[in-house]
């Protein structure tokens, strides 16, 4: 077994820099918090800035099927990025957990290399129709669609990340032939016959959830019954485990922007960092972010080596950064005191981002317990 390699590579730093600064200078806070109170499901122009002329959308897609041949570790590095700005981009949920489904799917076969150029040319948005609570392992989580023998799909998904907006639905569905992968194209999905994409409220603002509701919707049939969970499969677990990139990004805001503040802040003619309370819980919260990084850094290569060890790797990963980045967020918070509580102060998106991604993809709890299944560790007795 190969030692993981939690080091960044000269081109992973390049693509850091990048993606730091064009967010820097399209997506500060106060473009972040602008978009928050409208109604669009993200912000297309940062979206084509990213996806498209960077060429970020395919990082996970092979050269000849469109993408950029990368690998999960560079697509971590964006992660990483996003989460530091709170992005508001479907990068999640479109290049990676879509793109990855397709991918588990045929790609010689025109009807999913074509959605799949399209997601990884940024020419198409993506979404996976499932909750985004729904968590990796256990095989592929059971379908509230039903497929009839021409295709037409009919049901409910509650709690969709990335609908809103979406072109390409790929949507798990029961069918005559049993379970099954299945597109549904859906520019302005609104609009799309059979196809009603209804708004929920959700706690992250810069991450819409919708409710899919399929009337005899028009649809293709991509996979199943076996590859078709096997695609899902790997896909909610390449969703769990870069997502634990965005939480390491976000929490590193939040300390960084929570030392910047304790440094100029001043209380008693001194500044507040000085105070010896201070200094050990913003230390503590740099040695849990340490950890973080090696997790999260882990669970990357794992996913990109195809190593067997991804199972474990993730549920490490999120059993911990989820954690991280929530106590960050809330130190951010509560230790700006009242200029933290405020709409106009970007802290509570922070928060806000860290407790929805801490129920996405499985709850700490749920990766923990999965975690203990795959090393054989028995739960507590009594």
């Amino acid at each position: 077994m190969s030692t993981p390699d939690l080091l960044y590579s000269e081109a992973e730093d390049d693509l850091r820099s990048a993606v730091r600064s064009l967010l820097a200078d399209r997506c500060p806070p106060s473009a972040v918090l602008a978009g928050a109170e409208s109604a669009r499901p993200y912000d297309p122009a940062l979206w084509r800035s990213l996806a498209v002329e960077m060429g970020t959308a395919g990082l996970l897609v092979p050269d000849k099927l469109g993408g950029q041949g990368a690998t999960a570790r560079e697509a971590a590095v964006v992660l990483e990025e996003l989460g530091r700005a709170v992005a508001p981009v479907p990068y999640l949920t479109s290049a990676v957990l879509a793109a990855t489904a397709l991918l588990g799917c045929d790609t010689d076969e025109e009807r999913v290399a074509r959605p799949l150029g399209a997601l990884a040319e940024g020419r198409a948005v993506g979404a996976l129709a499932l909750p985004l609570s729904t968590a990796p392992g256990g095989g592929a989580p059971s379908a509230t669609v039903t497929a009839r023998g021409d295709g037409a799909l009919s049901g409910r998904v509650g709690g969709v990340a990335g609908a809103a907006g979406a072109d390409i639905l790929l949507v798990p569905a029961e069918g005559p032939d049993g379970y099954g992968l299945y597109s549904v194209d859906a520019a302005a999905a609104a609009d799309a016959p059979g196809v009603t994409v209804e708004p929920l409220t959700p706690l992250d603002l810069t991450r819409p959830l919708s409710a899919l509701h399929f009337a005899d919707a028009p649809a293709r049939r991509l996979a199943g019954p076996d590859r078709a969970r096997d695609a899902v499969g790997r896909a909610l677990m390449a969703g769990a485990g870069l997502l634990a990139s965005e939480q390491l990004g976000l929490a590193e805001w939040c300390l960084t922007e929570t030392v910047r503040h304790a440094k100029e802040r001043h209380q008693f003619g001194r500044p507040i960092g000085s105070f010896q309370a201070l200094k050990h819980r913003m230390a503590g919260l740099w040695l849990e972010l340490v950890s973080a990084r090696a997790a999260a850094r882990h669970a990357a290569d794992a996913l990109a080596t195809d190593s067997p060890e991804v199972p474990v790797a993730v549920a490490v990963a999120q059993a911990y950064c989820a954690r991280v980045a929530v106590h960050a967020a809330e130190e951010c918070v509560q230790l700006h005191g009242g200029t933290g509580m405020t709409w106009e102060h970007p802290a509570h998106l922070y928060l806000k981002r860290a407790k929805s991604d801490e129920i996405a993809l499985g709850t700490p709890g749920r990766h923990r317990a999965a975690l203990a299944g795959l090393v054989d560790l028995p739960a507590p007795v009594g």
